[in-house]
């Protein structure tokens, strides 16, 4: 039988205008709404990254992390 789907956890996130626009595209793409598509993406996390380019993405990410909030 499968499981049943169900949101559980609600938290505010604050996301830049570029990682809302592409949560935004890749949900309406799959057919989700943007919380199914959250929830996707952190339950499969492993399978749909790259180990490699997210740790050079995060690294620059973080670089510029102070210069972003200003």
């Amino acid at each position: 039988m499968p499981k049943r789907f169900r949101l559980t956890r609600r938290f505010p996130v604050a996301m830049t205008e570029d990682g809302y626009r592409n949560l935004k595209r890749f949900a309406q793409e799959a057919g989700l709404d943007e919380g199914e598509a959250l929830s996707f993406l952190f339950e499969h996390f492993d399978s749909v990254t790259d180990s490699e380019a997210l740790a050079h993405h995060l690294r620059r990410f973080n670089a510029e992390l102070d210069a972003r909030k200003s």
